[in-house]
């Protein structure tokens, strides 16, 4: 919930982060705040600034230190409440995991920090905080949450109707790293992806600080296949949205950033194609059938309608919109699902309702994605560009989101119920 800089950034980082930085000063044990009868201190305020400016956070002042602070206590306030603790073992592994994002272990990282003035009880209070609070959301907030087949069957309509982008217009800039100015380069680079917030500020930086002929013309390069790009960098690319700078890229003797202009693309197969699952009740009068439309409400009704008849004169198809007789297929195309239409054929009648109307490729989307499977021994062969993500795949993303929304749901609601003042 916290971002972070992580990685080769953040080792950067704190190999140059000996200098500690100027706080305030006063009583370093002087509460600032009260959260529910517990005090933050200055001396704790003091450590967290220090903190997450080693980390390069994006909210690293004194006011958002604070208030994540504050959280922390309402947390811990949230896991008392629930008699949860946080064992030995468990921060252990919540220190481990952490410092192993800057590929260092829980020694080397706190070693690191403490060069730079931040002890090591201020990194365990951070992670506790966060042990605790995840089995909080576990306990609490995990069991309220559902995921119906309705929200999955729209997530992934949104992936179909996304076009798969083919091309992209980046601008670049590369800030040169000789040996041993590798860290103030990287700080660098994160003062221009802090910095920039329009093409024109990313072209403005490029003009001032890019070791490559583009930076003439503010970085811009010509439309490129994303196909022409390094596979390493293909990723990174499609996780960025047009008008966004993404993080430094560290390579030999430099350090690079892109800015995404704009993309161009085209719709998977079977995006616009659809899929019909309708029922054709035949019946004996056009009124019959206006009365039992009236009264049904959902396919399903109109086997209730049916019960005691011939199982021949109702059937329901899922069937290519192309398959449809083109008699039916015109009447169905107005259909919204579960509306239905009365069609008489000389002495014949037919109640047609559409059921659900899909494109072909949600219809043919997979329980879970194919993994790729090879002969031992042989490289892993890149995933198909062209498959759906699995449905349960899309169920657990749209699970974690749900689960995040509602975590923070729960931390505003702890806030707005906890006696917080001040001294």
């Amino acid at each position: 919930m916290r971002r972070i800089l992580l990685g080769a950034a953040m080792a950067a980082m704190l190999a140059a982060g000996g200098t500690a930085p100027a706080l305030a000063q006063g009583n370093p044990f002087q509460p600032l705040v009260y959260v529910n009868d517990s005090a933050v201190t200055r001396y704790e305020l003091d450590q967290r600034v220090r903190f997450m400016q080693l980390l390069r956070a994006p909210d690293a002042d004194r006011a958002a230190s604070e208030k994540a602070l504050i959280d922390d206590r309402l947390r811990l306030f949230a896991a008392k409440q629930l008699g949860i603790t946080a064992t030995d073992e468990q921060i252990d592994a919540g220190l481990a995991e952490f410092a192993g994002r800057a590929n260092l272990n829980p020694e080397q990282f706190t070693a690191e920090l403490a060069r730079a003035g931040v002890e090591r009880q201020a990194f365990r209070d951070f992670v506790s905080a966060g042990v605790v609070w995840r089995e909080v959301v576990r306990q609490r907030v995990v069991p309220q949450v559902r995921v119906t087949d309705a929200e999955v069957d729209q997530e992934l309509q949104k992936v179909i109707e996304t076009p798969r982008v083919t091309h992209v217009a980046l601008s670049e800039l590369i800030i040169p790293a000789p040996p041993g100015q590798e860290a103030a380069a990287m700080a660098q680079a994160e003062r221009i992806v802090a910095g920039t917030r329009s093409e024109g500020d990313f072209a403005a930086f490029a003009r001032q600080y890019s070791a490559t002929p583009s930076a003439q013309n503010g970085g811009r390069l010509p439309w490129t296949p994303l196909a022409n790009l390094p596979p390493s960098l293909q990723p990174i690319i499609l996780s960025m949205k047009p008008g966004q700078v993404g993080q430094p890229l560290r390579v030999e003797g430099a350090v690079v950033l892109f800015y995404l202009r704009d993309t161009r693309g085209t719709l998977r197969p079977g995006a616009t194609a659809q899929v019909l699952d309708f029922v054709r009740f035949r019946l004996s009068s056009a009124e019959e059938a206006r009365r039992i439309a009236a009264v049904s409400d959902t396919c399903a009704d109109l086997f209730v309608h049916a019960r005691g008849l011939p199982a021949e004169q109702i059937t329901r198809q899922t069937l290519p919109q192309g398959q449809i007789p083109t008699g039916e297929a015109i009447r169905l195309a107005v259909l919204d699902d579960n509306e239905s239409t009365v069609v008489a054929y000389g002495g014949a009648v037919e109640l047609l309702m559409l059921c659900k109307r899909q494109s072909a490729a949600l219809a043919e989307a997979p329980e879970r994605a194919p993994v790729p499977t090879t002969a031992e021994g042989e490289p892993q062969p890149a995933p198909d560009p062209e498959a759906l993500p699995g449905r349960e795949d899309v169920r657990n993303m749209i699970f974690n989101r749900k689960v995040g929304q509602a975590a923070e749901s729960y931390l505003a609601e702890l806030r707005s119920n906890a006696i917080i003042r001040r001294p």
